[in-house]
């Protein structure tokens, strides 16, 4: 299916306060975010019409702003309600929602103590991130020869847009043996996450084992689904998990704002079974998201 490209689109985009044509939505080619990835962002999804999680994930691009040392100039409610408005311009039922942060280019080398913070809010309509055949199927995973750095070496809690290059590169190298994500390593050796997503294995007493989320993002969607098994008396495990631990296990799935509840049919030389308990999981999930009560 053909997409039009992100920057021929139409509509509007809330930019620094104010909503601007799409195509004017633009920056200098010497901003610092661009060279230095002094950025930060949010990924968020639009159910029927509403923000999921909004005000969580608003939190966490504050957060993750504070953390690089930029300071936003808009109160968490500013930005709240400027993402419902732009929506609502867009006229956006089903789709993504795209804040982004970043200095600009009011100096340009390492340090950018007088740069401007711009803050913009994209959305549009998109579907499945993974194709909904594929979804059904589960997807396969290849492992990474890059891992994720150690907790010490970056603001690895943040949703900075330098944290993603090594997701890119990994994406691309899967996808180029054929598979549709890749599964990371954590600076240990042990399992972290996927490329955008985080990962949740089930063993044949139906318990879900996750890593633990201290080297990547411990994601929205991670809690929510934790929390959807945990009230239907499924015990979830956090803890480090070792790459060939993962012959012991007979479901994975993976999680995220975008990814939403996916089956995972194999990672490397291991597989898994596409589980009724991982499509209870993924269907009670959408019954949250969508404000239904479940059957």
């Amino acid at each position: 299916m053909e997409t039009i490209p992100y920057d021929k689109r139409s509509g509007k985009i809330w930019f620094n306060g104010e909503n601007v044509d799409w195509g004017s939505a633009q920056i200098h080619i010497l901003s610092h975010g661009l060279h230095y990835a002094s950025c930060v962002f949010e990924g968020e999804r639009v159910y029927d019409g509403e923000i999921f999680k909004l005000e969580e994930h608003t939190e966490r691009l504050f957060y993750s702003a504070k953390r690089m040392g930029i300071n936003i100039p808009y109160t968490k409610k500013e930005i709240n309600d400027a993402s419902k408005q732009i929506i609502a311009v867009q006229k956006v039922k089903n789709g993504y929602v795209r804040p982004v942060v970043w200095r600009g280019s009011e100096m340009m080398a390492i340090s950018a103590q007088k740069n401007k913070i711009n803050v913009a809010i994209a959305t549009w309509e998109w579907g499945s991130y993974f194709d909904p055949k594929l979804k059904l199927e589960g997807i396969r995973l290849d492992i990474s020869s890059w891992r994720r750095p150690s907790p010490q070496s970056v603001p690895w809690d943040t949703k900075a847009s330098g944290l993603y290059m090594i997701c890119t590169l990994s994406k691309h190298e899967a996808e180029s043996k054929g598979y549709t994500d890749s599964l990371m390593l954590d600076h240990e050796g042990n399992i972290a996450e996927a490329t955008g997503a985080n990962i949740f294995f089930k063993n044949s007493e139906k318990e879900l084992h996750t890593p633990t989320p201290d080297s990547f993002l411990d994601g929205i969607t991670r809690r929510c689904v934790i929390e959807i098994a945990k009230s239907k008396g499924i015990k979830v495990i956090e803890r480090k998990i070792k790459p060939d631990e993962m012959k012991n296990f007979v479901g994975c799935f993976l999680t995220g704002t975008a990814a939403e509840v996916t089956p995972v049919s194999q990672i490397g030389k291991y597989k898994f079974e596409v589980c009724n308990l991982v499509r209870e999981l993924s269907d009670s999930y959408q019954n949250l998201v969508r404000k239904k009560t479940a059957a």
